[in-house]
C-alpha cells in the first residue's frame, strides 16, 4: 500500500494550518483565497480553521483510545493510494508517494473518507465507517469490504467519501521527505 500526499509545489509538502496559531492560520487561508483562487482551499470559509481543529481533537482522542502513539499535536495528512480528485486541488499540484511500511504503524490512523465529513454532525447516513478512526489492521478490513472510495466515488456522486485519509502523528518518516 502506498500513501500519497498532495500539495502545492510553490508552498511545499506537509503544511498544516493547524500548526499555526489561530489568527495566523486564518490569515494564511485569506491569502490563499486571494492569491490562489483556483485552488480547492480558496473555497473554504474562515470557520474552516476552527472546524479542522475540532476534528483533529476528535481524531486524537479516538486514536488514543485505540492505543495510538501521539508524537505531534496535529497530524500530517495523506491518502491511501492515488486520488484523481485530490490531484486537481492545487494550481501547482505535486505529490509524494510513500510506502506505508516506512511508517511506525502505532503513529498512523485512518478514516474511511475525509475526516471532516466522517465526523460531521450533518452527515448521518448510517454507514458503519462514520465517526470512526481506524488503525492499520482495521482499515485493511474496511478496504476489503468496501474497496477504495476513489475507485467507486471519485466524482462524489455516492457521498462524501472519495479517498481514505491517513493521519500521521509523528515527524519521523515525514522529516525524511522534508529534507
Amino acid at each position: 500500500m502506498n500513501l500519497y500526499h498532495y500539495y502545492d509545489r510553490s508552498v511545499g509538502p506537509f503544511r498544516n494550518l493547524s500548526d499555526l496559531p489561530m489568527e495566523e492560520a486564518k490569515a494564511v487561508l485569506s491569502r490563499i483565497r486571494q492569491e490562489k483562487p483556483g485552488s480547492q482551499s480558496a473555497g473554504r470559509d474562515l470557520q474552516y480553521v476552527e472546524h479542522r481543529r475540532n476534528c483533529e481533537e476528535i481524531l486524537r482522542q479516538e486514536f488514543v483510545k485505540k492505543g495510538g502513539r501521539m508524537e505531534r499535536r496535529v497530524p500530517y495528512y495523506l491518502v491511501v493510494e492515488h486520488s484523481p480528485w485530490l490531484s486537481t486541488w492545487f494550481e501547482e499540484g505535486a505529490f509524494l508517494k510513500i510506502p506505508v511500511e516506512e511508517f511506525d504503524q502505532r503513529t498512523i490512523s485512518f478514516t474511511y473518507g475525509d475526516s471532516m465529513p466522517t465526523f460531521s454532525p450533518f452527515i448521518d447516513d448510517g454507514k458503519e465507517y462514520r465517526r470512526k478512526v481506524y488503525n492499520y489492521e482495521e482499515i485493511l478490513d474496511v478496504i476489503a469490504r468496501y474497496g477504495l472510495p476513489q475507485d467507486w466515488n471519485d466524482d462524489g456522486h455516492c457521498g462524501p467519501e472519495r479517498y481514505i485519509e491517513v493521519q500521521v502523528w509523528s515527524d519521523e518518516t515525514i522529516g525524511r521527505y522534508l529534507r
